[in-house]
Formats: C-alpha cells, structure tokens, sequence
C-alpha cells in the first residue's frame, strides 16, 4: 500500500523458525543459572495486591520445564512506569508472593536487580531454585538500553531465556542489550505460542477473515489496517477511531472524538479497502450523551445532533458486527468499540466479546482494554488466543521488526 511500507522481520528462513526455543535438545539445562525475561508487568490494587495474575500464568510453563532440568533460575520483569526510581508501589515482591504459592516452593526475592550483592546471591543459587529480581525498570539504564547496565544483568549467567511477548518491541537492556553477553540464549514457550498463533493472522487464514478495530486513534492502528487490508473480508472499526472514518464519510459526527489531522489517511484506506473488496463496517447508530461525563444521559441515535457525543456503537450497529463475526472462519480483535467502562458505554464492547466467544472462528484478541472486557463478560476461556503483548502483537502482524526477537536470533 501506498501509505504505509512495513519493514520485514527476520524470524521465518526456508519456512522455518530461526529462533532457538528451550526444549530444544541441545541445550543442557541442568545446573546451569538462566537469567529469564518475564513480563509480570500485572495489575495492582492500592493496598499492593495483584488483581489479575495472567502474565504470570502465562510464564509457569516456561518457569515449570526449566526447573525440571535443573536449572537455576533469575527471573526479571518490569513493572509500571517508575521512571528510574525505587518506589514501594511498584516491586516485584508481590509477584514472588504469588510464585511461591503458584509453584509451592520457596521463592528468593532480591531487593535490587544488579550489584555484588545480587552476583553473590546468584552465584549461590542451587540447581532447582528460584530468584525474583527487583523491578529493572527502577535503573533508568534499563530503557535506555544501557550497555553497562546488560553487562551488569548478565554477571555469572550460563544462559539468556526470553518469555516476555509483551516487552519484545522494545529496545531496552534486558530484552535485547544484554543478548550481547551471553553466549547461549532462546525463546520460551509464551513467544512460541505467540508468534505461532498471530502468524495463522498473517499466514494462509482460514476464510471469511474479521478484523474488529477499536480504540482512540487511526493512527496507532494504521500499520495493522494496512497489512491486513490484503488477507481479510471484513473490517469492522468502532471506538473514537470510527468517528474519524465517518467524518471523513461526511457523516455528521456531533462534537465525538475525531483525528482531524487523519481524515484524508482514513480515505486513503476506505478507498484502498473498496478497490481490493473489502467490506467496511462502520456504526450506524449511536450511543450519545450530550456532556461528556459517566453520569450523563445517554440515548441511541440513528443520526447524531451537533451537541451528541458518542461513546459505544448502538444496537443496530452491534446487530450487524455480530452477523459478520458469525460467518467468519477467523476473528482478530484489539481496542474497544466504546467507553466500556461506563455504564452506558460497555454494551457494545461486551457485544463483540460475546460474539467472538460463540463463533467457531479461530480468533485472537490482543489490547489490554480487549482482554480486560473478555474477563468482564466472562468469556476469555472461549477465545483461541489472548495476546498478551498488545503493542507488540500489533507490531508482529505488521511485519515490524522486534528488537527482543532479532536479539535471539
């Protein structure tokens, strides 16, 4: 497409993987002290408790093989953004917690993740035990990929192992940096299942293809539209981001979100997505409130006044989503179709969740926000996968290069 040239990454040669993964057999893992890139980047309540430990489920079975071979384990992880800084908010401690009762077995916490200190204890690691690293990100070294900062991390480690899916898009000192100073290093299961799951997106997917787009900017989704637009039937846009491709329509919008400054890219795609038969799906009717607050009143509208301000798809706008995603043989899902956080907002989103989890499609959901609704309406056991990279899922379906996956490689 004109408007948009992805830059190809470097994982597939000869139609096979060029990542090494941890069961491949010439490793031997048995005493051998693995530094291991987790994402526990979890929520957390104000009182410290964590509220959804799907990352780190998502990490035992990695966490599970390689203390069956015997391997000594130091596992790292970032948390929020603490901008360089310690904060008692945002330690890992909880996340060592919740091991030591996933696991049933004692958990070592370092209260620092680099340092002599921290080298001793690694280096008095038995075959079989566990290490949680203090939050990297309290060095500010770590987002800046720091050289001197991977050298650190990597002291007296035998073996570099990646799980974090959701961390692999950026280049910082314990994804990528560090891969300079350990001479043996792979993926683990999470990024297997990853990429093999968001590449049946890319690769031959079964027909009829949905994609369903949602969200706040057209912008931060133009890459996906761009590479999907080729391989899928059917796309469905909903969240603000629909409103700039109806404005761009001439559709009255009233005072709803809209990117001013994306409206001739919107008809770039609306016009590309024609020219290839691609069927576009775009609200035609509205959940408005005229004051932008959660308490307003909000009405369905077919068309909307100068005052209305949409914030979820209406009924028959849902109707028609769920009709399309009933044929389909794959789904693809990231963003909201609305403010499903309010009340009045969430009917739509919970719509399409419930649709997807019914469909016999192979489907995949990605987006904190997406996640987020399928747990709230109770379905997430239903979908084929749950991404639990966003904005790296997003950049794997574009075709953009990883910087913690060429680092394996």
């Amino acid at each position: 497409m004109g408007f948009w040239k992805p830059r190809r990454g470097s994982l597939i040669a000869d139609g096979k993987s060029v990542l090494t993964f941890i069961d491949d057999p010439k490793i031997d893992w048995l005493g051998k002290r693995v530094f291991c890139r987790l994402d526990f980047n979890v929520p957390l309540s104000e009182s410290g408790e964590i509220t959804d430990d799907t990352r780190i489920q998502a990490a035992l079975p990695t966490i599970t093989y390689l203390l069956e071979k015997g391997a000594r384990l130091v596992l790292a992880s970032h948390l929020g953004r603490p901008k360089g800084k310690a904060r008692a908010d945002l330690s890992l401690e909880p996340v060592a917690t919740r091991l030591h009762a996933l696991l049933g077995r004692e958990i070592i916490f370092a209260h620092d993740c680099i340092g002599d200190g921290i080298k001793k204890l690694i280096s008095e690691l038995k075959p079989g035990s566990v290490m949680v690293l203090e939050n990297l990100r309290f060095h500010s070294n770590e987002e800046k990929n720091d050289e001197s900062f991977a050298r650190q991390l990597a002291q007296s480690i035998d073996v570099y192992v990646n799980d974090a899916f959701g961390a692999v898009h950026r280049p910082h000192a314990s994804v990528q940096a560090i891969t300079r100073y350990i001479s043996i290093k792979c993926a683990g299961f999470l990024i297997r299942k990853e990429i093999e799951n968001l590449g049946r997106l890319t690769s031959n997917p079964q027909k009829p293809f949905v994609a369903i787009l949602g969200g706040a900017k057209v912008g931060d989704k133009i890459g996906v539209i761009a590479q999907l637009l080729g391989k899928i039937d059917t796309l469905m846009i909903g969240g603000a981001m629909a409103y700039t491709f109806l404005k761009a329509r001439g559709v009255q919008i009233g005072k709803s979100r809209y990117e001013e400054d994306r409206l001739h890219l919107a008809n770039m795609i609306l016009k590309k997505a024609s020219s290839l038969g691609v069927q576009i799906l775009l609200p035609t009717d509205h959940v408005v409130v005229s004051e932008f607050r959660s308490d307003a009143l909000a009405q369905t509208v077919s068309i909307m006044g100068p005052d209305d301000i949409a914030i979820d798809i209406g009924p028959k706008s849902i109707g028609e989503f769920e009709r399309a995603i009933h044929f389909a043989k794959t789904v693809f899902w990231n963003g909201p179709l609305g403010l499903f956080e309010w009340e009045a907002g969430f009917k739509g989103t919970f719509g399409i969740a419930k649709a997807i989890a019914e469909s016999e499609a192979f489907s995949v959901v990605g987006g904190g926000d997406s996640i987020a609704a399928l747990h709230k309406a109770g379905v997430a056991d239903k979908i084929s996968h749950i991404s639990t990279g966003g904005g790296a899922s997003l950049e794997y379906i574009q075709g953009l290069e990883l910087p913690g996956l060429v680092a394996l490689s």
